[in-house]
C-alpha cells in the first residue's frame, strides 16, 4: 500500500470517525449498511483469533475484542491507529494494534489465525493477489475470510448530483478513484471477475456474496449518498481458505 495513502488516511481520518458513527456493539461492513447482527458472516467469536485488516478507527476490533476474540488489528494510518486505541481503552478491551503494510504480515505464522476481517480495505490495495494471498498464509486450513470492498457499479455513479444518478464513469476505466476530497486516498477499482479470479487463484471457496441494501434506519450517517437507494454501495464475501 502506497506511503501516501497512510499520509491521506492520517488527514481525512477525524472527519471521517466523526461521519462513518459505528458502534462498538457488532461487527460493521460499510456505511448505512446491515452488520453482523443481521447478516451472521463472522460467526462465533469467543476465544478465536481473529486478524482485522484494515482495522482503522477500531469499531470491528472492538466490538470482536468484546465478544470474547484475541484481536490483531493492521493498519497503515497512525492517526485511526491513534483512534482504535483510545477506543479499547475506552471499552477496557484488548486490542494488538500493529502500523503497516496490508500486505505484509510477516510477523504472522502460516495456518495461525482463525478469521480475517478485511472491511472496505482490499480496495486500497492496486495488487489485489498480494493481498489475498498474505491473508490465504496465515488463516488455518478451513477458516474463513469475510472481506467487504466498495461495489465496481458504486464507482459508476459515486457522487452523482442528479436523481437517479447517471454514469460518472465507465466500468471498464481501470484508473484510480478519488483523491480528490480532503486528502481523501484513492481506490483501486478492482472488477467483478478481478476479485473472484483472485479468491479462486489464492484458493479460497467463495461461500456467500451480498449486495445489500441500505438499512431502513434514519438518520443516515455523514457519508450516504442518495444514489445508495438504487446502486448498491458494497459487495460482501465471505470465503473459505482450501489448501496449504
Amino acid at each position: 500500500m502506497p506511503t501516501d495513502t497512510a499520509d491521506a488516511w492520517d488527514r481525512y481520518s477525524a472527519s471521517y470517525q466523526e461521519a462513518v458513527r459505528w458502534t462498538v456493539d457488532t461487527v460493521h461492513f460499510g456505511p448505512d449498511l446491515p452488520n453482523e447482527t443481521e447478516l451472521r458472516l463472522v460467526g462465533e467469536l469467543r476465544g478465536r483469533r481473529v486478524l482485522d485488516l484494515g482495522c482503522g478507527g477500531g469499531q470491528n476490533a472492538v466490538a470482536m475484542a468484546r465478544a470474547g476474540a484475541t484481536v490483531i488489528g493492521v493498519d497503515v494510518s497512525g492517526e485511526q491507529l491513534a483512534h482504535a486505541r483510545r477506543l479499547a481503552d475506552e471499552h477496557d478491551v484488548r486490542v494488538e494494534l500493529r502500523q503497516g503494510d496490508l500486505a505484509d504480515l510477516a510477523f504472522l505464522r502460516a495456518d495461525s489465525i482463525d478469521l480475517v476481517l478485511a472491511v472496505d480495505v482490499l480496495g486500497y490495495v492496486e495488487d489485489l493477489g498480494r493481498g489475498l494471498r498474505q491473508a490465504h498464509r496465515v488463516l488455518k486450513v478451513g477458516a474463513p475470510l469475510v472481506l467487504s470492498v466498495v461495489h465496481p457499479a458504486w464507482h459508476l455513479v459515486a457522487g452523482a448530483a442528479e436523481h437517479p444518478p447517471v454514469l460518472q464513469r465507465s466500468y471498464f476505466d481501470r484508473s484510480p478513484v478519488g483523491g480528490s476530497v480532503e486528502g481523501v486516498p484513492v481506490r483501486y477499482p478492482h472488477q467483478l471477475a478481478e476479485l473472484f479470479s483472485g479468491l479462486v487463484r489464492s484458493s479460497y471457496r467463495v461461500e456467500q456474496v451480498l449486495e445489500p441494501e441500505p438499512t431502513p434506519a434514519v438518520p443516515r450517517s455523514g457519508l450516504w449518498e442518495d444514489a445508495a437507494s438504487l446502486v448498491p454501495r458494497m459487495l460482501v464475501v465471505r470465503a473459505r481458505k482450501e489448501g496449504s
